[in-house]
């Protein structure tokens, strides 16, 4: 992954109750699927983003486990309504044992 934090655009970040608020997020990440070869004819090691997640406080928003046919710097987009204020955390992993987070204050008036 990366170093570079994620590009993260949420449609309000002070939504009314029952609103529809639509988050889309992106990563930078090679995903290699380990079926390339470099200019040497060597293996390129595979190393994918295997686990996204979203949550608002406590509660699981999204959830995704995306395959080696996901191109590299992957775009993740969903919605959900809000019901309360919180904490919008999106948390990616890769195959590596790397792991980086972005976080937005959602307030639902």
């Amino acid at each position: 992954m990366n170093n570079k934090p994620p590009r993260i655009w949420v449609s309000s970040l002070t939504p009314n109750k029952g609103d529809v608020v639509r988050v889309r997020a992106q990563i930078e990440h090679i995903m290699e699927s380990g079926l390339r070869t470099d200019a040497e004819g060597k293996i390129r090691p595979r190393n994918i983003m295997n686990h996204f997640e979203a949550r608002l406080g406590d509660a699981l928003l999204f959830s995704w486990d995306p395959g080696i046919s996901i191109s590299q710097n992957p775009y993740i987009e969903f919605t959900f309504l809000a019901r309360h204020s919180g904490e919008l955390t999106m948390t990616w992993k890769d195959e590596k044992g790397l792991s980086l987070s972005a976080k937005k204050t959602i307030a639902v008036t």
